[in-house]
């Protein structure tokens, strides 16, 4: 699997990830000419090559050339239909749709007014436009299976807007990374601009560390700033998927000593049922010499908060902690395999490629044996032999 990731040490916008895909090697001129289907007058494009504390990079710059008419005031409904009647193709039209709409949607949202009735202020901009639209055009030009990001920084202070002064992240910002892990900065200014929220949300698949790729390709893509120790601008690493899967998992922690034994079994029915990856018991031996429970949940980060609730109202816990774990996997397929019982399924996990485990379901082979009226075991292990063929 081709993989693009962007690593977003120093934020992300428009234009820092537009130079990033043309320092991959997307071609400038084709992009020019994909743009120019867009019948947007009054601008002109050009890339340059810039140092950012020591480190090249590709400088994308999209300028005004000719006064536009309502140029930073066009409405969400204005600049659909323009992408809708432009000669773009049907999945650059669409993404880039998409990602017009999320930034609508976040403004209509702050603002409490219809997604119809919003004018975009600094989005709605040229250079706003070419950024979004071209981004699309150069990820389909790249033609990477999948893209992953790094957790991005948020900065801190305030930001200048056409609705006044706001603290980092901007309003539309935050909303736009519903979802997406951040981390912190201590760097008094922005570092993502909403243009630069919505692309990951529209494009990224997961927000985790790098998983392990043989790396083809990496660019760098400059933005406007100058920051005092890290250099401005954002990495992007194309390359091929090897190895095992990897992400990043929450676990939620609590030691209980005293609750009821028989209200474990329900906590964790509910707990599965809501959505975690995995529950476990763990006997600890507590304060005043007590035996007791270390309850451990692990789900995905989305769910951290809805578990988290969901703990401290089914159980007779005060407190949980809560961690990050990176996690990697092995590639992991579900198959069915023939068995005098009937197909069985089987998980099968690959590394670099090759099948390393093949692991026969459970519960299939309960099924399977209740009907035949045979030990589960025999179900079980007629599965593996079978699974072992699996290649």
């Amino acid at each position: 699997m081709k993989l693009l990731y962007l690593d977003c040490f120093a934020g992300i916008s428009g234009d820092m990830l537009l130079g990033a895909l043309l320092d991959l090697g997307v071609s400038e001129d084709a992009l020019r000419s994909e743009l120019a289907k867009l019948k947007l007058p009054g601008y002109t494009i050009s890339t340059r090559r810039v140092v950012k504390q020591n480190i090249e990079a590709t400088k994308f710059d999209c300028i005004e050339v000719t006064s536009i008419r309502s140029a930073h005031h066009r409405g969400y409904t204005e600049i659909a239909g323009m992408i809708t009647d432009s000669g773009l193709s049907a999945k650059a039209k669409r993404r880039a749709l998409n990602v017009f709409k999320r930034i609508g949607e976040a403004e209509a949202k702050i603002h409490g007014v219809p997604l119809d009735s919003i004018h975009f202020h600094e989005v709605g901009a040229v250079d706003s436009i070419v950024d979004i639209v071209g981004t699309c055009v150069a990820i389909e030009m790249l033609g990477a299976d999948e893209i992953q990001a790094s957790p991005v920084p948020l900065g801190s202070g305030f930001v200048e807007t056409a609705h006044g002064r706001f603290p980092v992240p901007a309003p539309a910002t935050l909303e736009l990374l519903k979802g997406i892990p951040t981390q912190s900065a201590n760097i008094a200014m922005e570092l993502v601009t909403p243009t630069g929220a919505a692309l990951m949300a529209e494009f990224c698949a997961k927000f985790a560390p790098i998983p392990a790729v043989r790396v083809e390709k990496i660019g760098y893509g400059a933005g406007s700033r100058d920051l005092d120790k890290t250099p401005n601008v954002l990495r992007a690493i194309l390359g091929q998927v090897t190895g095992a899967e990897n992400d990043v998992v929450a676990i939620i922690e609590t030691n209980i000593d005293d609750m009821n034994p028989e209200l474990f079994g329900d906590v964790m029915e509910r707990v599965l049922a809501a959505g975690a990856l995995d529950v476990f018991w763990t006997p600890v031996q507590m304060k005043k010499n007590r035996p007791g429970t270390l309850v451990t949940v692990l789900c995905e980060r989305e769910a951290t908060d809805r578990l988290v609730e969901l703990l401290l109202r089914q159980t007779t816990s005060f407190g949980v902690r809560i961690h990050e774990a990176y996690r990697r996997k092995l590639t992991r397929a579900i198959v069915k395999v023939p068995t005098r019982y009937g197909e069985i399924e089987c998980k099968i996990g690959r590394l670099n490629a090759i099948v390393v485990q093949r692991s026969p379901e459970f519960e299939a082979c309960k099924r399977a044996a209740a009907q035949a009226g045979v030990a589960v075991r025999e179900v079980y292990n007629e599965a593996a032999r079978a699974a072992g063929d699996i290649q």
